[in-house]
């Protein structure tokens, strides 16, 4: 175990240090995603304020506005994108150099992801997560998150982060049959906002859609540890969900080695 620390610790503290030497477009980056939290928001209290009733999809109005900055703090965090990563691999035939190397390209990724995502948490998820806090205290009067619901969805975004990693893994090994997937990453990222819950809660669904989407990983992505963080499962439901999440990382991990299997078998690489 000290060994795999040593071994892969550095790619997770080389990305951190790499994310600090790009601020600019990492702050753009975070304006752009704020201005989008914004607007949802807006468009909510619009909608709320149309409609007779104050629950919309078993939220209300003020569950909907921790919902959505929830959502921006979790997103940000969990979803790390390594396809890009791959496809850059293949495209410069680097790829190769990873194969020869002792290490495991997969993990030494998904460290990769791990310190861009710390670096996402500290800057500026971090600050959202204490300003919703804020808000519930002082705007709403309500009680603050309690320690026990903190460490339950901490849990569930660690698992989340897995599952998002080891899909866009899965994902990235198209680079190996049509190399770039520029567009193909864009189309993926405009449904896994609308499949993961970031545009409109789940709950908003059918029920028939529901019961569709909890066979499937991407509500466990970021629509659960938000749902988690709210309070709104419990008991069996909540023990159902992370286990649903964790039944999900195996799979995807397994998904993940098979597919690795078969692409480098049949890679070639010319010049590099």
């Amino acid at each position: 175990m000290k060994k795999f620390v040593r071994t892969y610790l550095p790619f997770m503290a080389n990305e951190f240090k790499r994310q600090l030497a790009y601020k600019g477009a990492f702050y753009l980056f975070i304006f752009i995603s704020l201005f989008g939290s914004f607007i949802s928001y807006y468009l909510w209290m619009a909608i709320y304020g149309s409609s007779k009733s104050g629950v919309i999809g078993g939220l209300n109005q003020q569950e909907m506005v921790v919902y959505i900055f929830m959502v921006y703090v979790t997103t940000s965090v969990v979803m790390v994108s390594v396809s890009n990563w791959v496809s850059d691999d293949v495209v410069k035939g680097t790829v190769a150099m990873n194969l020869i190397k002792p290490i495991d390209y997969r993990i030494s990724l998904i460290s990769m992801a791990m310190g861009r995502a710390v670096y996402q948490f500290l800057a500026p998820s971090i600050f959202i997560w204490i300003g919703v806090e804020v808000y519930k205290a002082v705007a709403l009067g309500q009680p603050m998150v309690s320690v026990t619901t903190v460490i339950i969805y901490l849990c569930s975004c660690m698992m989340s982060f897995f599952i998002y990693t080891l899909f866009d893994f899965c994902f990235g090994m198209i680079a190996f049959f049509t190399t770039y997937i520029f567009g193909l990453r864009m189309a993926k990222e405009a449904l896994l906002s609308f499949l993961t819950g970031q545009l409109i809660p789940i709950s908003l669904f059918p029920a028939a859609v529901q019961r569709v989407f909890e066979y499937l990983p991407f509500s466990s992505m970021v629509y659960t540890p938000v749902m988690i963080y709210l309070e709104k499962y419990t008991g069996q439901e909540l023990a159902f969900v992370l286990l649903r999440q964790a039944v999900w990382v195996v799979i995807l991990y397994a998904l993940g080695s098979l597919i690795w299997h078969k692409v480098t078998r049949r890679l070639v690489v010319l010049g590099g």
